[in-house]
């Protein structure tokens, strides 16, 4: 028995099968992770940007900003009601170094810090009027988008709005903030598509402590709202998961598949036992024939293989059917929800790369903070919201991560099935239908684009920031060592004055060593507090020291580490966004082409 088992399982129709249900099994949880991941991903960007804006409101009384030198004038560019050019105008090259990515500098500003035009806003803002601002205009990329049926043609220039007024930190860093939020907002209809599991989050910032030490989140409580199907035993379905629409839904649809490539393996399987059990009857049949062996013993073997061949028809006839419904499936409702997922993740990264990009331009801004250190210590909220801060980079790194990992699964998985399933199960001619050439090459395009990914590029840049806030922890630490025990020695130098006292109150302030040899207590004593006194100057002289080091790293940290980062997870952004564009045109070609030859004469 365990042989014969064997023996179908070996069979390629049973090993194709079998194939087919591991990746599509493979997919379901696949898609789960994407879901999951894209939403961990959205709300790392809302919380590194309200840990920021946390963090830079504790430091902002120890920074000032200064005013830059005054530039040679610019002719004015007054022109209050022309209308905000379109976001969409923002592209870069989609070359992967950081060198071709970086765009030109702005020209140093009359007066104050940057202020940049905000593309999401309207031209007439009420918060200036003509007399606070000055106007004046940098050339970012000549380099058009793909063109996409659903965006208009991008300009090729961008107008740069400069502030008369200078900005601290806390004003740059709630820019970057908003645009964080922004960010994270683009992705709400991705959200949507990919069916994001209801979940419990509750923003627990004001009260609680987690992961030991800080203001923190509270963990994420999941809740799926689906669950993948099941078998009723063996070889029965649950044909209410198998027919159950569900609007369409891609999980739905995924799951689905899953339940009929379950069914088909098993069907397949069944049809291989009855091929193997009709040929070994067919051989004893002959063999009774050839011997002319007794009539009835000879149509009883008959009877059992009318009875198996009949069995097989049934078999031939449910593959049949359970191949129909995948195909079905696949057409009707895999292809267009591949096709949507492939346009959100287009809108969502081309948003993404333009508020980057924003972000980019916003912490050049840092260069015209005041680099003087200053002697303001290191409060214990400040330390807190630095180690949230690490806490919620170092997020923002995994959840980068996982979302390409995620991604890069998913389309492996899908790619997988597709390569298996994409053939007949008999001899019959069947023509292919449009959707089978159409949704293979759809994901060919999309496993070559998600391969391609700079995602180390990005991955780097991120940790990079993580690298440098961890520094900033580490010397915050230092300097916290550092006045503990520059108290403890001031503590001890008031302990050995007040005893000092006592003595010179005892045995008066100059009092002598007798004749006798007898030590003078007041006379070593007052040695003792000499040396506590200049040891404690110097642990506090050491302390000094400290703040002065930690204010200066942490701005120069912050010079050094957001301009890296935006410039590296913008062009990621960038990237994707012209892979998605790629993807989605040549899908949209491959069907207009589709369209065409339907209606020319054959």
């Amino acid at each position: 028995m365990g042989s014969c088992l064997t023996k179908i399982e070996r069979e390629e129709m049973v090993t194709r099968c079998r194939g087919r249900k591991r990746y599509m099994k493979t997919f379901v949880k696949a898609r789960q992770a994407l879901s999951s991941s894209h939403t961990m991903y959205l709300r790392s960007l809302k919380a590194t940007g309200s840990a920021l804006l946390q963090f830079a409101t504790a430091e902002t009384p120890l920074h000032h900003p200064i005013t830059p030198p005054q530039p040679p004038p610019q002719p004015p560019l007054r022109q209050p009601h022309q209308p905000p050019m379109s976001p969409t105008s923002w592209a870069t090259s989609t070359t992967v170094s950081s060198s071709a990515i970086r765009p030109p500098p702005p020209p140093p500003p009359p007066q104050g810090s940057w202020d940049f035009w905000d593309p999401f806003m309207p031209a007439s803002s009420p918060a200036a009027t003509e007399d606070d601002w000055e106007e004046t205009t940098a050339t970012l990329s000549e380099v058009p988008m793909t063109p996409v049926s659903e965006a208009p043609v991008p300009a090729a220039e961008m107008a740069v709005v400069v502030s008369a007024k200078s900005k601290d930190l806390v004003e740059i860093i709630k820019e970057l903030d908003e645009y964080f939020l922004r960010a994270a907002g683009s992705g709400n209809q991705l959200s949507f598509l990919l069916e994001v599991p209801s979940f419990s989050f509750s923003d627990q910032r004001s009260t609680g402590k987690v992961y030991g030490y800080g203001k923190s989140f509270s963990p994420l409580l999941w809740t799926w709202g689906s669950s993948s199907s099941k078998l009723d035993g063996l070889g029965k379905f649950n044909e209410e998961v198998l027919h159950n629409n569900l609007n369409g839904s891609h999980c739905s649809t995924v799951e689905r598949l899953y339940a009929w490539e379950k069914k088909l393996y098993l069907e397949v399987k069944n049809a291989e036992t009855l091929k193997m059990e009709h040929e070994k009857r067919m051989k004893q049949l002959r063999r009774l024939e050839m011997k002319r062996a007794d009539y009835i013993k000879t149509e009883k073997a008959k009877k059992e293989v009318e009875k198996l061949e009949s069995r097989m028809m049934v078999a031939s006839q449910g593959i049949e059917t359970t191949s129909t419904e995948i195909i079905k499936l696949r057409e009707s409702e895999l292809y267009p929800q591949l096709v949507e997922l492939v346009k959100g993740f287009m809108c969502m990264w081309r948003s993404m790369y333009e508020c980057h990009q924003v972000q980019m331009h916003i912490v050049q801004q840092l260069k015209y903070l005041n680099t003087t250190p200053s002697n303001n210590p290191t409060s214990e909220i400040h330390r807190q919201s630095t180690l949230q801060l690490e806490l919620e980079v170092q997020q923002w790194h995994v959840s980068f991560c996982n979302i390409v990992k995620a991604q890069r699964e998913y389309i492996q998985s899908l790619s997988g099935w597709l390569r298996l399933s994409l053939f007949q199960f008999n001899d019959t001619s069947v023509p292919k239908t449009k959707q089978d050439s159409a949704i293979y090459s759809l994901c060919e395009e999309w496993h070559l684009a998600i391969d391609h990914a700079p995602d180390k590029v990005a991955s780097e840049g991120i940790n990079s920031l993580l690298t440098v806030i961890h520094g900033i922890v580490v010397q915050q630490a230092e300097e916290h060592k550092q006045k503990k025990k520059s108290e403890s020695v001031f503590k001890e130098f008031e302990k050995k004055t007040s005893e000092l006292r006592a003595l010179e109150s005892k045995f008066g302030p100059f009092s002598m060593p007798d004749s006798s040899g007898a030590k003078n207590p007041v006379g070593d004593k007052r040695a003792k507090v000499a040396i506590l006194r200049a040891k404690s100057e110097d642990e506090r002289a050491k302390y000094e020291k400290a703040v002065s080091v930690t204010r200066s790293m942490t701005l120069n940290n912050l010079q050094m580490g957001l301009p890296h980062v935006f410039q590296a997870v913008t062009g990621f952004a960038n990237v994707w966004m012209h892979a998605f564009e790629s993807v989605y045109n040549q899908g949209k070609a491959i069907d207009e082409l589709h369209n065409v030859k339907m209606i020319l004469p054959r």
